[in-house]
């Protein structure tokens, strides 16, 4: 049932909670009696004692035949210049990387680029490889080196352009070119050129000549092409704002006029004599957006024709375009500040003139924008959907009047793996029978056969696959709960293991000598009905006659689910230790949460963030009390980032008879404070859920605070404003609330910046909890 009002929460009528049937994923562990070390936060996060293997960036060749990763090279060698030469003498001595091919047949190894082809003329050192795209044809590679952070990625740069057919590399940008000026580089379809992004501006380059040619000039005041503010590329995960044309004679761009939002800024104290300023365009919960546009820019003539979007304006999105399998025409999602429509536009490249072929509609919000994968004909189109109620897989004529679901069922698929056209099939990721797991299916692109199981039964836990884009090989990754990640190259076919890449043996070896705590998956009702699913883990001596003290981890928002049975790395690590120092740990995902569970489940929270959220997660403490007697009721804490330092707060602060102790990491106090696109797609507008955005903001309830608080935040965060933090602690002082804080000078929403930050950070949640809640 979808509920979009706060006063049909009110109205709920309460109904007793139960325990629903509990399916275990680990037999009980006996008390042990062996002496194992105690793991501690040092082991964890200062030795790095448990760390994981890595495979390196693989990449799959665009024709399938194989992938190429970055390898570590042996000493550079310069053959070109007198070797008796100081100069050549430190080249011969200096490391570098490889990019390796792999036979995924054979697993035959073949060096493609030496470290020695990556040495710049004059220089001692090879090349950094940050990133690399090859040409279409292979004869060329494109360089990413000397990145820099902008916000959340690396997006900004050097890029080199290495020619194998004559060896010779070049930096591109011109000789007075700034260092990690480039964004997004890319060539041309027949490789000739590359397009980037540098001042705001899109440029193009002839890689024959490296003529410069400039396609857009009306950058500055605010004006910014082929790139996106801080909440497009936050909120719509879309960094790259320019795309070729397929035939290389246009490039379609966004063009971003982040005039009418307001700046915010934040302080640096610590880094100068004198305090810094970073200021930057943040428009908040129902200020003014950028204006976003699409322009079509003719590489040789450098003039760009618009799209004659309908109603466009600051209150319009444009979250998605890209070509629509031909280079005559761009597919641009149009969608409403409400979020509740996207209108699919055909756009002529000639004139601007758009066809509406699709409009998608909700409720309440759409919570997904990806791109339209065109099939190679140009016909039809790939694209998901949640129309049916569930998150589906439709093949879509271009038109839009022909529309076929792929996966049809009551379940959801999670992610488009990979489109086999030559043979006919699509693959997706879905869990029909158990939200906590994934698993590889496949379609037929005609609609003849659907949710074909490929993962083999006896990978029961979280499956990933890196395809190759003909679909016939898989790097495939498993791992589940307590088990890390094991990775191995398989033939999609049968599901066919060829060759073991990653066992992560010294890892289970290590984990095998620590006290392995019991974990269990279970499911709980709330009180109008609804199942809740979350995890529960005890200590390894765990007596079922004592009373345990118990710390969730919560997060509760629509971007995250937690109750997944996939290895979660140092975080499962330190959820063990604390069993080990006698704590129950468990979570639980309230609905709103993204787990593959229909619409109806992800839509509930809307107008009303926070308020069944943090319901469901009382709801679900209570049934767990009532089922296991061992849990202390009186010794109830719980903790989160971000999402999850929003939902300790309210957890806090709304139940304060029911949790004790909480650590809160850089919440969102105020939703008010927080960015237009994402809080409005859930909370709705300010000016129809005014009353669901003062009940569901913790701030609103601080004054009922009874228990140990801890307020964490970074004051450098540029994503949940240190802002917020300090109008709650105004609001705990207004009502003589006490409270523990601590600041993190200049880190940002991970709070990680900084030597020592994380070992710092987990020592001070843990010392806490045993202090408060032991």
């Amino acid at each position: 049932m979808l509920i979009t009002k706060l006063s049909r929460w009110c109205a709920l009528t309460a109904i007793s909670v139960s325990l629903m049937a509990c399916q275990s994923t680990s037999e009980p562990v006996p008390t042990q009696s062996v002496n194992h070390m105690p793991l501690t936060v040092e082991r964890i996060y200062k030795d790095d004692e448990f760390s994981s293997q890595w495979l390196g960036q693989i990449r799959w060749l665009a024709d399938g035949s194989g992938y190429t990763t970055i390898e570590k090279s042996e000493k550079t060698k310069n053959n070109k210049t007198d070797k008796n030469s100081n100069n050549d003498a430190k080249k011969a001595e200096s490391i570098g990387k490889d990019i390796v091919f792999y036979d995924p047949n054979t697993l035959a190894r073949q060096v493609l680029i030496s470290a020695d082809q990556l040495i710049p003329a004059g220089k001692d050192q090879a090349l950094s490889i940050d990133n690399y795209l090859w040409s279409d044809d292979r004869s060329q590679l494109l360089i990413y080196t000397n990145s820099k952070k902008v916000w959340r990625s690396n997006s900004r740069g050097d890029y080199w352009i290495l020619n194998l057919k004559t060896n010779q590399l070049n930096q591109l940008g011109g000789k007075d070119v700034k260092d990690s000026s480039l964004m997004f580089a890319k060539f041309s379809p027949d490789g000739n050129k590359v397009a980037y992004v540098t001042d705001n501006n899109i440029y193009v380059e002839t890689l024959a000549n490296h003529h410069i040619k400039q396609l857009t000039s009306d950058a500055g005041n605010g004006i910014i092409n082929g790139l996106f503010d801080w909440v497009y590329e936050e909120e719509f995960s879309i960094r790259d704002g320019f795309r070729w044309s397929p035939n290389g004679k246009s490039i379609a761009y966004w063009q971003l006029d982040t005039r009418g939002s307001k700046d915010f800024t934040m302080i640096n104290n610590t880094d100068e004599l004198y305090p810094t300023l970073t200021t930057f365009p943040y428009p908040k919960v129902g200020e003014e957006n950028a204006l976003a546009k699409i322009g079509i820019v003719n590489v040789s003539n450098a003039k760009t024709t618009w799209a004659k979007l309908p109603n466009n304006s600051r209150e319009m999105y444009v979250p998605r375009m890209n070509w629509s399998g031909n280079s005559e025409q761009v597919l641009i999602q149009h969608v409403n500040r409400k979020q509740d429509t996207n209108k699919l536009y055909l756009t002529e490249i000639k004139n601007g003139d758009v066809e509406l072929i699709l409009t998608e509609q909700e409720e309440n919000f759409l919570d997904f924008y990806d791109d339209a994968k065109w099939l190679e004909s140009g016909t039809d189109f790939i694209w998901k959907s949640e129309r049916s109620g569930w998150r589906h897989i439709y093949k879509i004529s271009r038109d839009g009047s022909n529309i076929v679901n792929l996966t049809n069922g009551a379940f959801d698929i999670t992610d488009v793996q990979a489109i086999d056209e030559k043979n006919g099939w699509i693959y997706f990721i879905a869990s029909p029978d158990n939200v906590a797991q994934r698993y590889l299916y496949r379609s037929k692109l005609d609609g003849t056969l659907s949710n074909q199981r490929i993962t083999p039964n006896e990978y029961a836990g979280s499956n990933r696959y890196q395809m190759s884009p003909n679909g016939q090989w898989a790097i495939h990754s498993f791992s589940s709960f307590a088990q890390p990640t094991q990775k191995q190259l398989i033939k999609v076919a049968g599901h066919q293991v060829k060759h073991q890449l990653m066992t992560n043996e010294k890892l289970n070896k290590q984990l095998a000598a620590l006290a392995k705590p019991e974990h269990e998956f279970f499911q709980v009702t709330a009180q109008d009905g609804v199942v809740l699913d979350g995890y529960i883990m005890r200590p390894a001596n765990f007596d079922a006659s004592k009373k345990y003290p118990i710390i969730f981890y919560v997060y509760g928002e629509p971007a995250g689910q937690t109750a997944q049975d996939k290895w979660r790395g140092n975080a499962y690590l330190w959820d063990q230790m604390l069993t080990e120092q006698g704590f129950i740990v468990a979570s639980i995902d309230n609905r709103g949460t993204p787990a593959p569970k229909g619409r109806a489940w992800r839509k509930s929270i809307y107008g009303a963030v926070g308020i069944l959220s943090s319901r469901d997660q009382a709801d679900a403490l209570k049934a767990m009390t009532e089922r296991w007697s061992y849990i202390d009721s009186d010794r109830v804490g719980i903790w989160g980032h971000s999402g999850g330092g929003s939902m300790t707060l309210n957890m806090l602060f709304r139940y304060p008879e029911l949790y004790k102790v909480g650590i809160s990491l850089a919440p969102v106090a105020d939703q008010r404070l927080y960015d237009s696109i994402y809080q409005e797609r859930y909370s709705g507008l300010l000016s129809d859920y005014a009353e669901g955005y003062e009940q569901g903001s913790p701030i609103t309830h601080a004054k009922n605070l009874q228990g140990k608080l801890l307020l964490i935040h970074g004051t450098g965060d540029d994503n949940v404003h240190y802002q917020g933090t300090e109008r709650l602690i105004n609001e705990l002082i207004k009502h003589n609330r006490q409270f523990d804080f601590m600041s993190y000078p200049n880190r940002s929403h991970g709070i990680r910046e900084g030597e020592g930050t994380t070992l710092h950070l987990k020592t001070m949640m843990t010392n806490y909890f045993n202090e408060h809640l032991k």
